[in-house]
């Protein structure tokens, strides 16, 4: 079994969080804050906590929002290098704190179909300045593959930004393509992809739902992974609350994660019924 993680998507990294995933089994944290919420981060204090709780700081989610603010496959030269001033700062403080993966987002949307050629470019320019930065800090940049028509939509476009610099890597996010299986984009990008975020979905748009509320194969995409030789985390990144697309009568708890890995990683299907949908 690989490693539970879970992204805190918003939530305060304090005590009580760091009790809850100990007490639940979850092993990894993946920082992410809300958009608003970087600049209040205690690096110190994180460290500090996961060293108390046994939890590893594993991967921090770089900014990504506002896209007029943070978009580093901006064809305007001035907001790119900004955003990626901006990112290197948040490296360089996460790095401090022993975390070694920064997830980034490859660029924000909407992209025009006239314009994805500029985008795809400019990405990969910041990819490779990122990668630089990353490396020195003693980490990797790990982009995202995302949905509907930002950069990095399928394994092609993937492919193409891992280009720009060899140190780069991949979180893969199994609720966001659109335009391809994700079987196919994990074999296809095979060990390029070091960290996850786990969470499922219908197809059509991305979720975020827990895995067995939509229609991932999880048995077959746990296989391909086996097959990349993907040692990493199984790091969810979905929210307690029930999204506006999906009803539960609770919210989810960090034990209901820790189930629901259980269970893929003994090849069954999760359980649904504590949630009583």
């Amino acid at each position: 079994m690989l490693k539970t993680g879970l992204s805190t998507c918003g939530r305060i990294p304090e005590e009580p969080l760091f009790r809850e995933y100990a007490e639940a089994g979850i092993e990894v944290m993946e920082i992410s804050p809300e958009q608003g919420g970087y600049d209040l981060l205690d690096f110190t204090k994180l460290k500090r906590l996961a060293a108390a709780y046994g939890v590893e700081l594993r991967s921090f989610h770089l900014q990504y929002y506002p896209f007029t603010q943070v978009d580093i496959s901006a064809p305007d030269g001035a907001l790119r290098r900004a955003s990626v001033r901006l990112l290197c700062g948040q490296i360089e403080k996460a790095a401090d704190a022993g975390i070694g993966i920064f997830v980034v987002h490859p660029g924000g949307e909407p992209v025009a179909d006239e314009m994805r050629e500029a985008h795809l470019s400019a990405s990969g320019e910041s990819l490779c300045e990122l990668a630089e930065f990353a490396a020195k800090a003693g980490g990797v940049i790990a982009a995202e593959d995302l949905p509907r028509s930002c950069p990095g939509r399928d394994s092609a476009e993937m492919q193409r930004l891992l280009a720009a610099d060899g140190r780069l890597r991949v979180c893969f996010d199994t609720n966001h393509l659109l335009r391809e299986d994700p079987v196919d984009f994990v074999r296809k990008i095979g060990s390029k992809i070091v960290t996850l975020h786990v969470s499922d979905y219908d197809f059509t748009d991305e979720k975020h739902w827990l895995p067995g509320e939509g229609k991932v194969d999880w048995q077959a995409l746990i296989s391909a992974l086996k097959e990349t030789g993907y040692d990493g985390a199984w790091t969810y990144e979905l929210g307690f609350a029930p999204p506006r697309t999906l009803k539960r009568a609770r919210d989810l708890t960090c034990r209901d994660i820790a189930a629901n890995a259980k269970a893929l990683f003994a090849g069954e299907t999760p359980d649904r019924k504590p949630l009583d949908y």
